[in-house]
């Protein structure tokens, strides 16, 4: 039995209803995992794959997957990638900061849920290379430890919030200045106005980083354990499989006008196709290599992995020539 942690994405809707196409001989136990919530079969995804190796095979933050690769963890990886998110439009301001532009956030206190998040890592990344603001010049406030712990001896201003800190209330109150977040901030009651995201056009701004740099940011990565892959040299091929039949499958919900809850989905759906002319959903290394040479940069310059690394090796030999 094989197990697989997952978060409850439209993509992985078919692994959990049945639908997806299972290779012959891979018994797959598939388990709804978050990464801070719990789903129902709990959360904090990333520290039990990573720090207990409870999974076979798992949704993993790319950002700590690399640093356990670079502490030569016992971790594989296949070159699936469930969660992209553009920085653009995850950057908050509080609203009477003055903060009107990348560059205004020199200088000032910016909350992250921790140094290593991916979210974080891609944001700070952009904020130096896509808009020349040293990394160097701001305050960094972080809420929780790394998910895999280094010695953060880079030179930039870390230093952890107060147990217990509320990232929104604070970004609100003005507590800290901007946050870089991987969800919509949700404050407390009364507090609702007091942020804004950094760029009042998110959605011309991520346009833009795709036509200059040809990709949908990778957020997260399917890790696989060792010696998992060790007992089962196959495995990593098969999950692959499997994922590309899930894929296949979700691509062909919003064909349903009323699949989402969304009222205007299937708007959003016929603008993305033609704004988009690529498939931002792509697995494979080649098609993703030059993303994740830049996150790897990224991640080398905050200071996070002591070593250049190349994209091949993130990846099981068996699946780097996708």
């Amino acid at each position: 039995m094989i197990t697989l942690a997952l978060d409850r994405y439209d993509r992985h809707f078919p692994f959990f209803d049945g639908t997806v196409d299972f290779p012959a001989g891979l018994d797959l136990r598939v388990l709804q995992v978050g990464p801070a919530s719990a789903l129902r079969d709990g959360g904090e995804r990333h520290e039990r794959m990573l720090r207990d190796g409870e999974f076979d095979a798992a949704e993993m933050s790319l950002a700590s997957y690399i640093v356990a690769k670079s502490r030569d963890l016992p971790f594989t990886a296949i070159p699936v990638f469930p969660r992209r998110l553009f920085s653009q439009g995850q950057i908050f301001v509080n609203a009477k900061s003055g903060i009107a532009s990348p560059a205004d956030l020199s200088g000032h206190t910016v909350g992250l849920q921790s140094f290593q998040t991916t979210l974080a890592v891609l944001a700070k990344g952009d904020l130096a290379s896509e808009y020349g603001v040293p990394l160097s010049t701001i305050k960094w406030r972080v809420k929780s430890a790394d998910t895999v712990e280094i010695d953060h001896s880079s030179g930039f201003d870390i230093a952890p919030l107060p147990a217990g800190a509320d990232l929104a209330e604070m970004l609100c109150t003005g507590a800290i200045d901007a946050l870089f977040y991987s969800r919509t901030p949700q404050p407390p009651a009364g507090l609702e106005g007091g942020f804004q995201r950094l760029f009042a056009d998110p959605k011309a701004e991520e346009v833009r980083f795709v036509e200059k740099n040809g990709y949908w940011p990778i957020m997260h990565v399917v890790a696989l354990k060792q010696e998992s892959v060790d007992a089962y040299p196959a495995l990593p091929a098969l999950l692959m499989h499997a994922f590309d039949d899930a894929q296949r499958i979700a691509a062909e919900y919003l064909k349903d006008p009323n699949w989402s809850r969304q009222p205007w989905a299937k708007y959003t759906a016929e603008k993305e196709r033609r704004v988009f002319s690529r498939d931002l959903w792509v697995s494979g290394l080649s098609a993703n290599r030059r993303n994740l040479d830049r996150f790897i940069g990224y991640a080398h310059d905050q200071g996070l992995i002591g070593r250049s690394m190349s994209a091949a090796e993130l990846f099981h030999p068996s699946v780097v020539d996708t």
